[in-house]
């Protein structure tokens, strides 16, 4: 049997990450069944699960490539800035209105709960950092601890991801970034 290169093994585990994100953005986490999986990658579950064990380490690895990507954005630029590139481009972060359904499973399924959140940590470590730098700087206000702050904008973020998945109009959402931006600073920054 011929060996199969790791470029091809590399493309063909991006494929079943794009065909992934693609069938969770459009039926959620649960009702992306294995068949419609294997429908939006256009493979076969053996292929599939070849890669990967089963859906919920499917849906994590999606979870871990956006969260190391927003990371790197919040550390550089803040959490904000990761919120405005979702604006920006919504359809990158489409399956993420599967976080309504998350927030569900994380209450009722111990072992979700934990993955998700090992898959979360990047980003609120980046988060913490950047606005520890910003209040050292003396950017961000005073009156509110850092911990109140990064809870704020998780709510927030929460609630962007909520209004995406509802068609919100992004040009209003970015109105209201704008506030939360202004709200967190220090008056005259």
């Amino acid at each position: 049997m011929p060996k199969v290169s790791e470029d091809h093994l590399a493309a063909r585990r991006r494929q079943i990450l794009d065909g992934a994100r693609r069938c969770f953005a459009e039926y959620g986490y649960e009702q992306a069944t294995v068949r419609r999986l294997e429908e939006s990658i256009g493979l076969s579950r053996g292929a599939i699960f070849h890669h990967f064990r089963d859906k919920d380490s499917l849906f994590f690895e999606l979870a871990h490539e956006d969260a190391e990507r927003m990371a790197d954005v919040a550390s550089r630029e803040g959490l904000i800035q990761v919120m405005r590139n979702m604006l920006a481009a919504p359809d990158q972060f489409d399956w993420l209105a599967t976080r309504l359904e998350i927030a569900r499973k994380l209450r009722t399924d111990p072992a979700f709960h934990q993955g998700w959140s090992e898959r979360s940590a990047e980003l609120a470590a980046a988060t913490h950092e950047r606005l520890a730098r910003q209040k050292r700087a003396g950017r961000l206000r005073e009156d509110v601890p850092e911990e109140v702050l990064a809870t704020y904008l998780d709510l927030v973020l929460d609630g962007l991801i909520a209004k995406l998945a509802n068609g919100d109009d992004p040009a209003q959402l970015g109105a209201v970034l704008d506030l939360v931006e202004h709200s967190v600073r220090q008056p005259g920054q």
